[in-house]
């Protein structure tokens, strides 16, 4: 017996061409999707035309670095084929005498920088709350945040001059008191304290506008509750400013970590000098050092490599202890 082929009926395109209502929805889907991006990069055209030196500054400076990690693995040599050399440079690292000493250093000046000053940042963001008059409030933050501005060269200037043994302000000060004249710069057991003030001297205004608008948040019922219980100002700044401070302040201390290994290029360079330089040459200046004066590049990307893995390293494990142990962290 004959069995008739069942044939489909054909299909009927529509005006654009489509056969069925599933085709037509996804290409007014996708079209609906671009009108609306190109809508949005119409209205927000300055917006991105303002971001895009930044993209830039990301794209060039950090993200573009990244791919040249891999020169750490390689035998580098201009104009000759790169030969793969694997952890030999590492290796290289771990060997040089002075290493461990260039370690320490960076150590402990972060430490100095990163740790032992971070108290004071949130605590001079709650005296600027506490200045009742506003205008000396305003001054004082236009004062505080005006050396941010200012470059390492120009601030290790004006330090220089303040501290040097005859002539500088701190060593007048000093002879009124009928104390011997100090050289601070060339002293191994000070200059790392200077560095530190200095960090302090430039840092604070700035570094402290993060706690500084986290207090502006708090809702001002809670102040006003507090004062009908009778609560005074310490008791205010203990229960209501400090808790509010909490969020912010782990998540800058987690995010410096990853910048624990960078002591401060700039700062050093412009500080140090021969009689301090045992106790001042840190990561970044070995860096520049080997990398930039002495041309062995794969080895100062080499030890850049370290530097980015133990950042990410104790961002990470920070990060998961606190969220353990606080509930609270970078995400």
């Amino acid at each position: 017996m004959n069995v008739k082929e069942k044939r489909e009926p054909p299909k009927i395109k529509g005006r654009r061409g489509f056969t069925s209502v599933k085709e037509t929805r996804a290409f007014y889907k996708e079209k609906l999707k671009h009108s609306l991006v190109w809508r949005r990069l119409r209205t927000d055209f300055m917006l991105y035309i303002i971001l895009t030196p930044t993209i830039l500054y990301f794209l060039i400076f950090r993200l573009w670095p990244i791919m040249g990690m891999r020169l750490a693995f390689y035998e580098y040599k201009a104009r000759s084929p790169w030969v793969f050399v694997g952890l030999k440079y590492f290796r290289m690292i771990f060997r040089t005498s002075a290493f461990m000493d260039i370690l320490s250093n960076t150590l402990i000046i972060s430490f100095m920088k990163f740790v032992l000053l971070f108290p004071f940042f949130v605590l001079f963001a709650i005296i600027l709350n506490e200045l009742r008059v506003a205008g000396f409030r305003k001054y004082v933050q236009v004062v505080s945040y005006m050396p941010h501005f200012l470059s390492w060269v120009v601030i290790a200037g004006i330090w220089i001059a303040a501290l040097a043994p005859s002539t500088g302000s701190v060593n007048q000060i000093l002879g009124i008191f009928n104390l011997p004249s100090i050289d601070f710069m060339t002293d191994k057991t000070k200059i790392r304290w200077i560095l530190m003030l200095s960090e302090a001297w430039r840092s604070i205004g700035w570094d402290s506008i993060f706690y500084y608008t986290a207090i502006l948040s708090i809702p001002p019922s809670l102040y006003e509750a507090a004062e009908i219980d009778g609560a005074n100002r310490l008791s205010i700044i203990r229960y209501i400013i400090l808790p509010a401070l909490v969020t912010p302040m782990v998540t800058v201390f987690i995010l410096n970590l990853g910048f624990f290994l960078n002591a401060g290029f700039d700062q050093v360079l412009n500080f140090s000098n021969d009689a301090v330089l045992s106790t001042t040459d840190i990561l970044d200046t070995y860096i520049y050092r080997v990398g930039i004066q002495n041309a062995q590049y794969s080895l100062s990307t080499a030890v850049s490599l370290i530097k980015g893995v133990v950042g990410v390293f104790l961002v990470l494990t920070t990060h998961l202890i606190s969220k353990k142990f606080t509930g609270k962290g970078v995400w």
